[in-house]
């Protein structure tokens, strides 16, 4: 590996100077020219029919230019599956949660815009709501939508092997359930929206999002045009966390109110709009049964998730799956039984997120030390007992090439210190481990793949053409970091044009931690298309075979002779005089099961590899105040290979203030009915850099034998496993095991009341044992 220019070396990222400096532009900082501003009216009811919208006097306001309704769209409903779409994105009929948009305006300013907003009348007939996804099932509640029974969104059955046989033999067997209320994305930029048409209906469109491509096709349906007229144009994104991988209500918004009146709109949502209008994650209910041998290897697990999933389906399908898929990748099973539901609620609808399912996750690990307590087993072993390794085949019938989840628990333990520490810390002091696994990619059918092209220009600089969109995960500096080391340039040589629809290739998106196992693939294949070029008329020119060639630093030479060479840029010409362009392409497609479908066939190979992690975190909690203290994070993660250390380390650090700190000890939404209480910033409690610990970072390499230079997902198993560690190390530091996420002060303080009030009368009856004992004999 230490033959590499770029690959495997730490490097800052190309778009750091950009972002620290505020030259970076995002969707709200759009000016064009004779651009007007929009705002969206929203319901104020979370369950209504739309009798009738009154826009006459909002018309008539001053600087009001446009205002469209549900009567301007096209009457098709969105969903990311055939057989899940339910959503008008500007319903005419009836609106189903609080903030659900019903009109919009555009004016010249935005004062103008919200004065017209306030004048809008609408005449709602408020109908029956429901707010809990366990009452949403009950025969009396509303139906949400007419052609989903009993608010069943989707239900994901998977049976493998015999439970009940499992059971059976089982040498100890528990049952519990775990629950998490709903959390938001929050990311560092709410979301904006900035469209425009030309005079030939041509739509070029702004917005933050997870694939450029994802966004294009359903806005052509939407607004009934050809493809090949939405533009959706790179810009500056600030997050995504799974939060912006589908269209939204604002895409379509926007766009219909430039299209009316022919000029640039811009939406900036407000803080409060980006929690109650954009997607959230979902509340859980999960219940584990799980039964195992002796040792502590888990024989059979029977596992039930209710899902709030809010209004409409969104993701539902993948949301409803991934969880499991989750556990089964990270832990052996011999038979086992999963009946998922994704239940519709009066709420905002629910997507997917960087720590999606935590209820689930942590149950499953907060029931393995369960276990293992009884047992007389540590958490550790526990994990390693039940750990996947490679060359196995999940219960869903993946099989995993490469795996390194034991030696990732062995180097966080040793790391941390878990020998010396673990039933050995002070009171209120504790340590707990999670292990996780997060699929690389997953079934996407056409748009599965992606392409890149490269070409050359005469002074052996490259323009490398990609539809891979960054988010700020930094995918931007991997294509660069891939680009120069296949062609033996430097980073400063090559320009990115990347997440343009109009200009690049199709791409899968950056919401499956697919973009450097295969768009970064796709690039790899581009660039040694390119080389190959270079390669054949420098092997005539030095008289040696192409396999004798090496580039690198602009030059390509002969390997065994370094003096022997040809400047990369004179070659370039060369064959440019020919009469020859120096351009490639490349593509990559992920070796998966084209027929496995999310509900109607779960088996099948999931994605071409699989990321492992665990995290070991130390806390410590005050008693007098239930506020969690975290001392220490360990964090270990096989990433296949680390094609930048440096931006890893970043991953893991974000992942761990996601995934532990906020998504365990602070981040959840609290309603009343179908409002939420804590939609800012202010209430809602997201970590700052002041509170995070320590944390140490483990980089482990399998080497996947698919992924490019052997890479494979980085960052996601480890913010899973952080919450699943910090929710051990809060049980094991009060000594109450803790199934209610997030773990929020409150909940602390009433599990130590409950433990001490359960405790004291038991002391009491020893002592009148005790005392009875000296009594009796004495009468």
């Amino acid at each position: 590996m230490s033959n590499y220019a770029f690959i495997g070396k730490s490097m800052p990222r190309v778009d750091s100077r950009a972002k620290v400096t505020g030259e970076a532009l995002f969707t709200a900082d759009l000016r064009l020219p004779k651009m007007l501003t929009g705002k969206i009216l929203r319901s104020p009811y979370p369950h209504a029919r739309i009798l009738n919208i009154d826009i006459s006097e909002a018309l008539r306001v001053p600087g009001v230019k446009a205002i469209v309704t549900g009567r301007d769209v096209i009457q098709r409903k969105w969903g990311v599956f055939g057989y899940t779409q339910d959503q008008q994105f500007l319903p005419a009929d009836r609106v189903r949660f609080i903030g659900e948009e019903v009109a919009a305006v555009a004016a010249v300013d935005e004062d103008s815009a919200q004065r017209a907003i306030d004048c809008i009348r609408v005449d709602y007939e408020i109908l029956e709501a429901v707010f809990d996804a366990m009452e949403s099932l009950a025969p009396t509640a509303p139906l949400l939508h007419d052609n989903f029974p009993h608010n069943i969104n989707v239900h994901v059955p998977i049976n493998v092997g015999d439970v009940e046989k499992g059971f059976a033999e089982s040498y100890y067997v528990r049952e519990d359930t775990f629950t998490a209320s709903e959390d938001s994305y929050f990311q560092g930029e709410p979301y904006a929206v900035v469209a425009r048409f030309d005079t030939d209906n041509n739509l070029e469109i702004w917005m933050p999002n997870a694939g450029p491509h994802m966004k294009a096709k359903p806005l052509s349906n939407a607004l009934g045009i050809p493809l090949n007229k939405i533009r959706v144009r790179k810009i500056t994104i600030g997050g995504a966390f799974g939060g912006r991988s589908e269209i939204a209500p604002a895409d379509l918004i926007c766009a219909l109110l430039a299209r009316k009146i022919g000029r640039p709109v811009k939406i900036v949502y407000t803080r409060e709009e980006n929690s109650i209008a954009t997607r959230q994650g979902h509340a859980l209910i999960t219940t584990i049964k799980t039964g195992v041998r002796q040792d502590g290897r888990v024989i059979a697990r029977d596992v039930t998730c209710y899902m709030d999933g809010g209004a409409y389906s969104s993701t539902g399908p993948i949301a409803v799956s991934v969880p499991f898929l989750c556990m089964e990748q990270a832990y052996k099973m011999e038979h086992v039984r999963y009946n998922g539901y994704r239940i519709y609620t009066n709420k905002p609808p629910r997507g997917m997120i960087r720590i999606h399912g935590r209820a689930f996750a942590c149950g499953v690990d907060t029931q393995l030390d369960m276990i293992g307590e009884h047992l007389g087993i540590d958490p550790v072993t526990m994990r390693l007992v039940n750990a996947r390794e490679p060359g196995e085949f999940t219960n869903t019938k993946s099989h995993v090439a490469s795996c390194a989840m034991k030696e990732t628990i062995t180097k966080a333990a040793e790391k941390s210190g878990w020998n010396d520490k673990w039933g050995k810390l002070p009171p209120l002091r504790g340590i707990g481990i999670g292990c996780n696994s997060v699929q690389t990619g997953f079934p996407m059918g056409i748009r599965g793949g992606s392409q890149a092209i490269i070409k050359l220009n005469e002074d052996g600089g490259a323009t490398v053409i990609s539809g891979v969109v960054d988010n700020g995960q930094g995918n931007d500096n991997m294509l660069v970091q891939i680009a120069a080391e296949e062609l033996g340039i430097r980073t400063e040589d090559v320009q990115l044009v990347t997440a343009d629809t109009e200009v690049t290739p199709s791409d899968p998106g950056a919401y499956s931690q697919v973009s450097t196992f295969i768009g970064g693939h796709a690039v790899k294949n581009a660039a040694e298309n390119v080389r190959r070029q270079l390669f054949e008329i420098a092997a005539k020119t030095l008289n040696v075979k192409v396999d004798d060639l090496k580039a690198r630093d602009r030059m390509i030479y002969v390997k065994d002779s370094p003096d022997t060479g040809i400047p990369l840029k004179k070659v370039v010409r060369m064959i440019l005089a020919q009469g020859k362009s120096v351009s490639g392409q490349g593509d990559y497609w992920p070796k998966v099961d084209p027929k496995r479908e999310w509900v109607k066939n779960p088996f099948g190979q999931m994605c071409g590899a699989f990321s492992f992690g665990t995290t070991v975190a130390e806390v410590e909690v005050d008693p007098e105040t239930g506020k969690v203290t975290v001392l220490e994070v360990t964090a270990a993660q096989d990433v296949g290979f680390a094609l930048n250390p440096l931006v890893l380390e970043g991953q893991f650090q974000g992942s761990i203030a996601m995934g532990g700190q906020g998504g365990i000890l602070t981040e959840g939404h609290v309603w009343d009915g179908g409002s939420v209480l804590n939609p800012t910033q202010l209430e809602y409690k997201v970590p700052l850099a002041c509170d995070m610990p320590k944390i140490n970072t483990i980089i482990i390499e399998s080497n996947d034998p698919e992924g490019p230079y052997g890479t494979k997902e980085s960052g996601m198993s480890i913010a899973m496993s952080a919450a699943q560690a910090y929710a051990a190390a809060v049980s094991n530091a009060i000594g109450v095991y803790m199934t209610d996420f997030p773990l929020t002060p409150d909940k602390i303080l009433e599990a130590l009341q409950n433990k001490v009030e359960s405790e004291t009368p038991n002391q009491n009856e020893d002592v009148m044992e005790k005392a009875l004992e000296l009594i009796v004999p004495a009468v």
